[in-house]
């Protein structure tokens, strides 16, 4: 068995815009004085990178015969044959061709993703979207834990 463990981190950039939301806080607290502006620059730092470090927390995991992808467990019995969709597609399957119904764990900032289709009768779900930077490798820990 294959073991995959992937967290979707935030980019690098998104850490110098955090860095700036402080800077901006500063700016905009620098009327009231060197302390209140001294709180806008920490405070405001600390909240943007709060929220960057959230929003790339997500993880994915292929442990224990189930996916895990951020807050979902599925069984990998449930799940059916798994695409690997270039850059390209994964646009594709995140707009026009998106199902309301889909689980989909996305970030924008990841270009590529796979998409596993949901075989169990009783789940609504008709696929789990997955953005993911190695899509060939989650395919094949899936198809490892299936085997």
């Amino acid at each position: 068995m294959q073991p995959y463990e992937e967290r979707l981190t935030a980019p690098r950039s998104w850490w110098l815009i955090a860095a700036l939301v402080g800077v901006a806080m500063a700016l905009i607290l620098l009327p009231l004085g060197t302390v209140p502006m001294l709180g806008g620059l920490v405070g405001g730092a600390a909240l943007a990178s709060i929220a960057v470090s959230s929003y790339g927390s997500a993880r994915i995991r292929v442990v224990g015969g189930a996916l895990v992808a951020g807050d979902a467990r599925i069984p990998v019995t449930a799940l059916g044959t798994a695409e690997v969709l270039d850059a390209e597609e994964a646009r594709a399957w995140r707009t026009h061709k998106a199902d309301t119904r889909a689980f989909m764990l996305l970030r924008g900032y990841i270009p590529t993703a796979l998409r596993i289709e949901v075989t169990d009768p009783a789940d609504p779900t008709p696929y789990v979207y997955l953005s993911t930077r190695s899509p060939e490798r989650l395919a094949a820990a899936l198809a490892a834990v299936r085997a």
